[in-house]
């Protein structure tokens, strides 16, 4: 997968999911596309690897890098955390494990 825009759709079907605010479509991302799609969505530098732990602040709950989701939300593509649909912690709500 090359880099694209923000609002280009991900070439992976979607499933509508409920949140505390709505719905939006849910990616559905193959196990062996995770990697290059963490690679492709992740804003900083550096790109975690899978197995990496995070604090979704949102939340204040530890998840591993692999359970990731892609939403696409308000026409973009977002990184998130597992618990978004409850509070909406994106990739930048995302702190490293010290």
């Amino acid at each position: 997968m090359d880099k694209q825009r923000a609002d280009e759709r991900l070439p992976f079907p979607t499933k509508r999911t409920k949140s505390h605010w709505g719905t939006c479509e849910e990616y559905i991302i193959p196990d062996e596309k995770r990697q290059e799609v963490l690679e492709l969505l992740y804003p900083f530098f550096p790109i975690p690897s899978l197995d990496e732990k995070r604090l979704d602040l949102h939340e204040d709950k530890v998840f591993k890098v692999s359970e990731y989701k892609v939403v696409y939300d308000n026409g973009m593509n977002m990184l998130v955390s597992p618990y978004y649909f409850l509070s909406g912690g994106s990739v930048i709500d995302w702190m490293p494990i010290q």
